[in-house]
This record gives C-alpha cells, sequence and structure tokens, in this order.
C-alpha cells in the first residue's frame, strides 16, 4: 500500500512539474514564445496574412495543432484540427492536395488501392473513444474527390 501511496506521490510531482514548464499558446504571443512552449513546428506554411506553424502528431500520434501568426508574428489563432467539424470543411472538387496538407499537415500515411487510380491520404484521429482514420482520395491531378471515415482496428484484429 506504502509503494502506491509513493507512486502516486510521483506521479502528481511529476506532472505538476510539467505542468510549470509547459505554457499554453494563445492569441497575442509571439512566435518565440509559441516555438518556447510547442519546440520547433514540423512543417510552416506561408499564409496570405502570416504563417501556420504546424504541430503534427501524425503518423503514430492523433494530433496536429495549427498556430497561425499575423504578419508582425504575433499568434491570432491556435486550433486542434484532428476532429470530424474540420475534416468536414474539406470540399471534394474545389480542394488540392495543398489545400488539405495546408490545413491538417502530413498524412500519417498515403496509400494506393486497385480500386482508386490516385492516392489516399490517411488521417489518424480519435473520436472521443474510438481511434478512427480519416481518409482524403486524390485524383491522378490532386484535387480530392471524395473522403470518408472508418474505425481504426487494432492490428492484432486484422490478423
Amino acid at each position: 500500500m506504502k509503494i502506491f501511496k509513493t507512486l502516486a506521490s510521483l506521479a502528481a510531482a511529476a506532472a505538476l512539474m510539467a505542468g510549470c514548464a509547459f505554457t499554453p499558446v494563445q492569441p497575442g504571443m509571439s512566435r518565440e514564445q509559441v516555438m518556447a512552449s510547442y519546440g520547433t513546428p514540423t512543417r510552416v506554411v506561408t499564409l496570405p496574412a502570416g504563417t501556420r506553424l504546424q504541430y503534427s502528431r501524425q503518423p503514430a500520434g492523433q494530433s496536429a495543432v495549427m498556430v497561425d501568426l499575423d504578419a508582425a508574428g504575433k499568434v491570432v489563432a491556435v486550433r486542434e484540427v484532428m476532429k470530424l467539424q474540420e475534416f468536414l470543411r474539406i470540399e471534394p472538387g474545389q480542394w488540392t492536395r495543398d489545400d488539405v496538407e495546408r490545413e491538417f499537415g502530413p498524412p500519417a500515411r498515403i496509400d494506393k488501392v486497385a480500386s482508386w487510380s490516385g492516392d489516399i491520404m490517411n488521417y489518424r484521429w480519435r473520436d472521443n473513444v474510438q481511434d478512427m482514420f480519416f481518409w482524403v482520395y486524390l485524383d491522378a491531378g490532386n484535387r480530392v474527390q471524395r473522403t470518408g471515415q472508418g474505425i481504426e482496428l487494432p492490428v492484432e484484429t486484422l490478423d
């Protein structure tokens, strides 16, 4: 029993110390403050009115945070994009591969299947309690033709 109390105390102390080191990114912060808190972005994208810092945990993780900066380098928006309501913004026939990667970052993987002539971009995300995939089907010209979602099954289930 004593070891469990000790482990619980150590875990609480570690969580508290981690909380002190992590500063949530908020509008108005500078690019330097963002990078001090989140580290080096996985990708930097030029936007019409500034820059987007992408912090993606793909391919293994289920999170991607977009930090938008204005022309002066100040945060104007921060959002998690691995969510269904974000994916539903994709407009088949209108969006391109570049649009998808600007909004969601690089996919977890890109597949090819016999029944589809273009690439299929796969994003991993979590829907409250279930691990999910979101698929973006591209044609030969890298234009989105359709999207879909499905459950990510554990590997042992697929054997």
